[in-house]
């Protein structure tokens, strides 16, 4: 039996293998695992009562989730990428949420119901100091924003990005929670949210750029 994981009907419906995804995942984006530690098969087998059959699944599942990285070498550990990528990744990313906003912001009828779930998930997030549940919606949020310009092939471009850059947007995200306040991601978030409402789409680049979506990384 998994050890630690909740065992109501939910987690009932879900599999062996989801079941120890969802845990390492939850331990890499809070921080229980950092950027380049070493995953140690035989460790996870005693502490989940598993065999390895679904451990190897589950991690494969993490890697291509850009969560962990395999290496004949050194073995499986979280992903750690360089400061230059984590640089070029963060500017491609920026340029790929400027051009999705200039096109959503030319259209008429943009469908805000999933920017708004995503802001509601951040507030409860930050009402309730849920790190993992924040990181999860803070990470759909940029998905929806992209998502305004209904482009399947920008959106098919921007999630891979975002795979590689999660463990990162969620350190900034927990790192804020502790130093400043989630209510403020929050708020700057709204802003850029409302920007995009005001049709304004200078302003809503300028919200864009400050919104601070890594300010909290080189601290």
């Amino acid at each position: 039996m998994v050890t630690g994981l909740p065992t109501d009907e939910g987690f009932r419906a879900m599999s062996l293998v989801e079941l120890v995804t969802e845990r390492l995942r939850q331990d890499i984006l809070s921080g229980g695992l950092a950027p380049g530690d070493r995953i140690v098969e035989e460790q996870l087998t005693r502490r989940f009562g598993i065999s390895r059959a679904p451990l190897r699944e589950a991690l494969r599942l993490l890697g291509q989730q850009g969560l962990v990285e395999h290496s004949p070498r050194r073995g499986v550990r979280v992903v750690q990428l360089s400061p230059t990528d984590v640089d070029e990744l963060f500017e491609l990313r920026d340029v790929l949420e400027r051009f999705a906003l200039t096109v959503a912001m030319g259209r008429q009828g943009l469908d805000l119901a999933p920017l708004d779930l995503a802001l509601d998930a951040l507030a409860a997030g930050a009402d309730t100091t849920d790190e993992l549940a924040a990181a999860e919606a803070h990470r759909r949020f940029h998905l929806a924003l992209v998502g305004l310009a209904c482009q399947r092939q920008l959106l098919l471009a921007y999630e891979p990005v975002v795979e590689k850059l999660q463990l990162y947007m969620a350190t900034n995200l927990n790192r804020e929670a502790h130093r400043s306040s989630p209510a403020d991601g929050l708020r700057r978030h709204r802003a850029l949210r409302d920007a995009i409402v005001g049709g304004d789409l200078g302003i809503a680049l300028h919200e864009l750029a400050h919104h601070g979506a890594r300010q909290f990384l080189d601290t």
